[in-house]
């Protein structure tokens, strides 16, 4: 009998330390379990040299690059307002009542004195009458004073009354014509009360606005109508706190009709609120119009352009955009690697195939303008063109 060989497995078959020879399996399930292994292996040799002729063989990723410059930058802002007058006056009748008539509208074109609406008159017309009844009294005790004092000054001259009764019969007259002078004041009071009733205009303009209806009972002194004035006219904005801070003119601003851009004019400012708009967060601010052209009515959307602060930032092409985080960035290229790298950047503003960026980069620097949506960190690119902003 012979002695059994010695043998080690090296992953795909077994050797024998006697001869130094290959001893081969006796059965096909020795067969299988030796071969598999050893077709695995080759298998994964070739895949892996695969890969890397596979990479080897990959062209670079082409892009485009612009280099960073930083440029002197003084772009005009553009804001939307609307034309209003420069002075609109609410109208309100200065006694309480009821109001019996209404006579304009809103939009209605009036002048001054013209009635616009009227209270119910009974009670006025009541205190006229009645002060009409004291002043008629007031001029009969008069007369009757006026009487008797001539009388006592006739007698006292002849010497048949009194000092006494002169001056008794004087004084009366002094306040019989007192109760005269009040009983005017009283009856003028009481006439101007019943004007009150009626509501008139204190100006030409246009009716803007309408807070009562007819038989709708008032205050004294709540507003009924708002008139805006014939004249001079505004154009109001609502300005960001950040654009007011940053325009650097507030003289001979343009002026133009959104719907009619040829419809244009010089503006300067007049007024700035000191308070912003709590609902807006806004500044409003009063463009007075040098001249109205008759195009822009109350109410017109307009466009005011003006000069904003000049200062430094890079100008790059959109397409150089990119986010990380969900704020801005853009592609570095290093210049030594050829390698891409992500930079959070400041937007200032953007413009028309431009944007401008206030931080985040350094001049000189190398940025990609087009094929960033194909770009990872750390990959290795090639440039095909520099651009221009």
């Amino acid at each position: 009998m012979s002695a059994p060989a010695l043998g080690f497995n090296c992953g795909t078959c077994y050797h024998s330390r006697k001869g130094g020879g290959l001893q081969i399996p006796s059965n096909f399930a020795q067969w299988r379990r030796l071969a598999l292994p050893c077709v695995c292996v080759v298998a994964l040799g070739l895949l892996a040299g695969c890969k890397q002729d596979a990479a080897a063989q990959r062209p670079l990723t082409r892009v485009k690059a612009v280099t960073a410059e930083l440029a002197d930058f003084a772009p005009a802002i553009t804001l939307t307002g609307i034309i209003a007058a420069r002075v609109e006056t609410e109208l309100s009748f200065r006694v309480a009542g009821k109001i019996s008539e209404r006579l304009v509208n809103v939009g209605d074109h009036v002048i001054r004195d013209q009635v616009l609406a009227r209270l119910d008159p009974v009670e006025q017309q009541a205190e006229v009458d009645s002060a009409k009844a004291g002043m008629q009294s007031a001029q009969a005790q008069l007369q009757q004073a006026t009487a008797s004092f001539d009388r006592q000054k006739n007698l006292l001259a002849t010497g048949n009354t009194t000092r006494r009764d002169h001056d008794q019969a004087e004084a009366a007259l002094r306040s019989a014509e007192a109760q005269l002078d009040q009983a005017r004041a009283q009856l003028t009071s009481a006439e101007d009360q019943l004007s009150f009733t009626v509501l008139r205009a204190d100006a030409d303009g246009i009716v803007t606005a309408r807070s009562a209806e007819a038989g709708q009972v008032v205050a004294q002194a709540q507003a009924v109508y708002a008139v805006a004035r014939d004249g001079d006219r505004d154009a109001v904005f609502n300005v960001h706190e950040w654009a007011l801070a940053n325009i650097a003119a507030d003289k001979g601003l343009a002026i133009s009709l959104v719907s009619d851009p040829a419809v244009k004019n010089l503006g300067d400012v007049r007024e700035i609120s000191p308070a912003v708009n709590p609902s807006t967060m806004t500044i409003t601010v009063k463009v007075g119009l040098r001249q109205t052209p008759p195009a822009m009515t109350l109410g017109s959307i307009v466009n005011g352009v003006g000069p904003m602060k000049q200062r430094k930032v890079f100008l790059l092409p959109w397409g150089a955009l990119f986010e990380i985080d969900g704020a801005p960035a853009v592609w570095l290229i290093d210049p030594g690697s050829n390698t891409v790298s992500l930079k959070p950047v400041t937007i200032d503003r953007y413009i028309r195939d431009v944007v401008a960026i206030s931080e985040g980069l350094q001049s000189g620097q190398r940025v990609v303008t087009a094929g960033v949506q194909l770009l990872r960190p750390g990959q290795k690119v090639e440039i095909a063109a520099e651009t221009k902003p």
